[in-house]
């Protein structure tokens, strides 16, 4: 009674104290609530009550002080404090209520010191020290980590070396995640430097999805990291559909590599691969060599020469292959000559073979002299 009639913080301050040495802790809080008002009086009365041993009545008067009036920014951040280092498993509860009320950097120094990971990750996030809370979650993974949060936090990161940094964390740590994580990552991350860290350690095979969704860059590593790994799935459908629509690799390399192939389809990729090189006389032996007269017939014709056509056309009657040589006749009807046509037919007993390609070169023909004679009939009556 006699303090509040004083209302002096001197008079608070001693009456404060003799409660406290006679442990009257009731009457203390009511003196105290009156002193944590004023900044300057907050760290000497937290020194008494830890001095003494009386910790919980601090934090006691402390969570009663916060519905004050003129509670202060020092009040929250002690009480943070306090948390920290005797009650550990309330200080996420009140940094979530009062992150935007206490000194920050005070108590991210408070939770680093008492090894508090999630707490100290959760105030660098609202510190915008993105860098620091994507470090200490690798850092201290076990306590820290949380996939959902970590991919939001990465995304933020201002130091471009901390998202490989990641990668190599999720390849020891968390591999079946690791697609999702780069599908936030890919709009900065270099593709080229992605593949080689996953090249370098095997693992091409976790990062499928990134590298179809990487695809649409056409970038030339990426490209090849997925050819190489539908080659070891033996997928060649989906390799015929990389190959046709992603052209930023070296072909020649690649058809090199797949005309030893064991699976005849890749063998076939490799002759289309030529082709796209207008390597023609490669692509013509590879599908020679496999029997695949249909792709050399067309082979042929997509060349536009009459030299390679024409010794297609020899290569079947030697090989005593008829059918081939009427087959070839019309898909290079438009390239081979006819008097070389009719010299094969006559010299290797073909005419039946050859007898549609020459009814449709004379129809061809009196089609043409038909014009002729109109147009000539045409110029006399002028």
């Amino acid at each position: 009674d006699c303090g509040r009639k004083a209302n002096s913080t001197a008079v608070w301050r001693d009456v404060h104290g003799a409660c406290i040495a006679e442990r009257e802790f009731r009457l203390a809080q009511i003196c105290a609530l009156h002193l944590i008002v004023h900044a300057e009086e907050l760290e000497p009365m937290i020194r008494l009550y830890e001095a003494s041993g009386h910790v919980d009545e601090l934090c006691t008067l402390l969570e009663n002080g916060l519905g004050l009036e003129r509670a202060h920014m020092g009040m929250f951040t002690e009480l943070a404090v306090l948390y920290c280092k005797y009650r550990p498993t309330q200080i996420m509860d009140h940094l979530k209520l009062y992150w935007s009320r206490v000194n920050i950097p005070k108590v991210i120094r408070a939770c680093e010191a008492a090894h508090l990971w999630p707490e100290l990750v959760f105030l660098y996030v609202h510190y915008d020290e993105f860098d620091n809370a994507a470090q200490t979650i690798i850092a201290h993974s076990a306590d820290a980590w949380e996939h959902a949060s970590f991919k939001d936090i990465i995304v933020k990161a201002s130091n471009v070396e901390l998202y490989y940094k990641a990668l190599r964390f999720y390849l020891n740590e968390q591999p079946l995640l690791l697609s999702d994580l780069l599908a936030v990552m890919m709009p900065r991350i270099d593709h080229t430097r992605v593949v080689s860290m996953f090249v370098k350690s095997d693992n091409i095979p976790l990062i499928k999805p990134y590298l179809v969704s990487a695809q649409a860059t056409n970038n030339k590593a990426v490209n090849e990291a997925f050819n190489d790994l539908l080659i070891e799935e033996e997928d060649f459908v989906g390799l015929r559909n990389s190959i046709d629509n992603h052209d930023n690799f070296d072909a020649i390399g690649l058809a090199q590599r797949l005309e030893k192939h064991e699976l005849l389809e890749f063998r076939r990729i490799a002759a289309h691969l030529y082709n796209q090189a207008k390597r023609w006389r490669q692509s013509l032996t590879l599908s020679k060599k496999d029997k695949l007269y249909k792709d050399a017939m067309t082979t042929a014709r997509v060349s536009g020469s009459v030299e390679i056509a024409e010794d297609l056309l020899r290569y079947f009657v030697e090989s005593g292959n008829a059918a081939c040589f009427s087959a070839c006749l019309f898909t290079c009807y438009d390239i081979v000559r006819s008097d070389v046509v009719m010299e094969l037919a006559w010299r290797h007993g073909l005419a039946n073979e050859a007898m549609p390609y020459f009814i449709n070169l004379v129809r061809e023909y009196q089609v043409k002299v038909d014009h002729l004679v109109e147009e000539v009939g045409e110029l006399k009556v002028k």
